[in-house]
């Protein structure tokens, strides 16, 4: 089992910046990578960035291409998305995810056996 604690949401106003953060603990593997989805009450879950943890090779969503960027820690075991020029369309529920198979590793959207509670961004315009 892996535990994922998320935090670093808030309310911002647009173009303002936060960092959320995701600390992993539990079950160890070789590598692994972790990814950021959002998701709005009613609304499917959406992929918006992933990277893997040996090689930091780092996917993204189109629309945050240039304002997302994922990162990690090995000495704190924490992976963090910094996203700066929030808009108002920003506002969700933001989630990590984690994935120990290297099968998936080049599939940015899938495979992911582990989630976190998730955490709220609002950006005010």
């Amino acid at each position: 089992q892996v535990q994922l604690v998320e935090s670093g949401g808030g309310v911002v106003q647009a173009g303002g910046s936060l960092t959320l953060s995701c600390a992993a603990s539990g079950r160890t593997f070789s590598d692994y990578a972790v990814g950021w989805f959002r998701q709005a009450p009613g609304k499917e879950r959406e992929f918006i960035a992933s990277i893997t943890w040996s090689t930091g090779n780092a996917y993204y969503l189109n629309s945050v291409k240039g304002r997302f960027t994922a990162s990690r820690d090995s000495a704190k075991n924490t992976m963090y998305l910094h996203m700066n020029s929030l808009k108002p369309e920003d506002t969700d529920n933001y989630y990590c995810a984690f994935k120990g198979d290297p099968r998936y590793f080049g599939s940015p959207r899938i495979g992911y056996d582990y989630w976190g509670q998730g955490t709220q961004v609002t950006v005010s315009s």
